[in-house]
């Protein structure tokens, strides 16, 4: 598979032109950076060790930890060297490498994000069944199945975009290296990538998003007519109230970065958009999941004591 391309770097312009903003953007994005990595990181060390949170729901928030502190260092160390830097190059092959783990990272915690919807829907739903259904076996191969699924859609634009001419400008008005960007940089016919940007990632965002929405419509009819109370709807509501919110943060932006063609949206705004799902999500989950999770609390206190 021969890259034709005449361009061996890239220049990463960062999220904004204004030297005097990037010390301080330096330190803001270095401390949610860390947030992100302690906090996300302390859950799954919490979850391996404690005996008590082996259960599927708590498996399936080690996985989403696990993925959210891969998907934070895919993309803000480079943008934390750049912003103290004035050599902002990527090469080629960092480029596409930043390029492929982003998009399988992503695509992967949006499916992972379905899955523990209906990991709920079947404990609340379901609950004489639960340990029959949510087994341990399944588990598994539902999470070996996302992360297959999520490696491979990954690959297909890795592929597809490496084998694009870059004859022009190798200048990203991005703070890293994704598929919209480099469309704008590419000589020649890119609508089969516009065309698998929209329908494959618009397919897996989409039916993740649909599940998950499913699964708590479901949830919450379900409670609504057994408790036939408002009040008694409170607690299990806020809870999925939460969960949700994740969804949306995780979901709105990418369906509107994605499905959108690529010259649909202005560079800047699609850069705005990008810092909410690659920065603020995965320092929000951590907190959103575990802030009112009694086990989880209880889990850090027995740590701690240790």
């Amino acid at each position: 598979m021969l890259n034709t391309t005449l361009v061996t770097k890239f220049l990463l312009l960062g999220v904004t032109d204004i030297q005097e903003l990037q010390p301080f953007l330096f330190v803001v994005f270095l401390t949610i950076y860390f947030i992100s990595v302690a906090g996300n990181g302390a859950i799954l060390m919490i979850v391996i060790s404690d005996p008590r949170l082996h259960s599927p729901m708590y498996f399936f928030l080690g996985n989403l930890s696990c993925l959210d502190i891969c998907y934070s260092t895919v993309t803000l160390p480079k943008m934390l060297q750049n912003f103290l830097s004035t050599h902002k190059a990527i090469s080629f092959l960092g480029c596409i490498s930043q390029l492929h783990f982003f998009h399988f990272l992503g695509s992967t915690e949006a499916m992972l994000l379905a899955m523990m919807a209906f990991d709920r829907f079947v404990a609340i739903c379901k609950p004489l069944r639960y340990t029959v259904i949510m087994n341990s076996q399944l588990c598994t191969q539902m999470a070996i199945t996302i992360w297959t699924i999520g490696f491979f859609h990954a690959l297909l634009h890795s592929v597809m975009t490496s084998r694009l001419n870059f004859c022009g400008s190798n200048c990203i008005h991005h703070f890293f290296c994704d598929v919209k960007p480099l469309l704008k940089l590419a000589c020649g016919n890119t609508e089969l990538n516009q065309w698998l940007l929209s329908t494959v990632t618009g397919t897996i965002a989409m039916g993740s998003f649909f599940l998950t929405f499913l699964s708590y419509f479901y949830i919450i009819t379900h409670l609504f007519f057994k408790t036939h109370s408002f009040s008694m709807l409170h607690k299990p509501l806020s809870t999925c109230a939460s969960h949700f919110m994740v969804v949306i943060l995780l979901y709105a932006p990418v369906l509107f970065t994605y499905i959108h063609p690529a010259s649909g949206t202005s560079m800047d705004q699609d850069r705005i958009i990008a810092i909410m799902y690659t920065v603020v999500t995965p320092v929000l989950n951590p907190l959103i999941y575990t802030l009112r999770n009694k086990e989880v609390k209880g889990a850090f206190n027995r740590a701690i004591k240790r």
